[in-house]
């Protein structure tokens, strides 16, 4: 699948630590390969139609909506702030 980012995700990824970020990178390529990789933890959020999230690691999520066949990244930060905002 093809991934591209909401300007949201962009500024929400420039934000991160650098280590966050590689964490992130390794992630998405992961996310392209197969959005239902193990280590992705990949759910859709409730009460949010058409959103998903996938685990970078115990604090940090991404979100990120499928359009055809576009993955479109939303948002990246720690947990419980992602999902206030999906």
């Amino acid at each position: 699948m093809k991934i591209k980012a909401y300007r949201t995700f962009r500024e929400t990824y420039q934000e991160l630590p650098k280590s966050i970020q590689k964490k992130v990178d390794r992630q998405l390529s992961l996310l392209a390969d197969d959005f239902c990789y193990p280590s992705l933890h990949t759910k859709k959020i409730k009460g949010r139609e058409g959103i998903w999230e996938a685990r970078i690691d115990l604090h940090y999520r991404m979100t990120f909506e499928i359009i055809e066949d576009t993955i479109m990244l939303r948002v990246v930060g720690n947990h419980d702030e992602v999902l206030k905002n999906p």
